[in-house]
């Protein structure tokens, strides 16, 4: 029959083996992304991991932190990106998935981010929020 598939034999089947598609997959595709020019002050690198939210990593790193709030590293998953001390770097980042909640990572983690664009919250006049 032409037009069929051909039949996987039991001597070609790979346990765990993964046969992609051709073609490039753009990540992220469609994102709102933000860049944003950051500076390690410090006198060590410092990686940032794709899933942290931006805002809440390394204190030496110089950055707007209102504008990355709720915003991840436009990087593929599972990788990170180092900082160098004293370089400046343009990154992009893009907005949280998911319920965009954020619990730990820091002291002070913000919780519910709020809808893409929206700012940190604001603290209360005794800094709590």
């Amino acid at each position: 029959m032409s037009g069929t598939p051909p039949t996987a034999t039991r001597s070609s089947i790979v346990p765990g083996e993964v046969i992609p598609a051709e073609g490039t997959i753009e990540l992220n595709a469609g994102a709102d992304v933000v860049e944003l020019t950051v500076v390690n002050s410090g006198d060590r690198p410092v990686q940032v991991g794709s899933h942290v939210h931006f805002p809440q990593s390394n204190p030496a790193l110089d950055f707007d932190r209102a504008l990355a709030h709720g915003r991840r590293l436009d990087i593929p998953a599972g990788t990170a990106v180092r900082f160098e001390p004293g370089i400046e770097m343009a990154v992009g980042l893009v907005p949280l998935g998911g319920t965009r909640e954020v619990y730990g990572i820091s002291m002070d983690p913000p919780g519910e981010c709020g809808p893409v664009g929206s700012s940190a919250p604001a603290a209360d006049a005794d800094g709590s929020k």
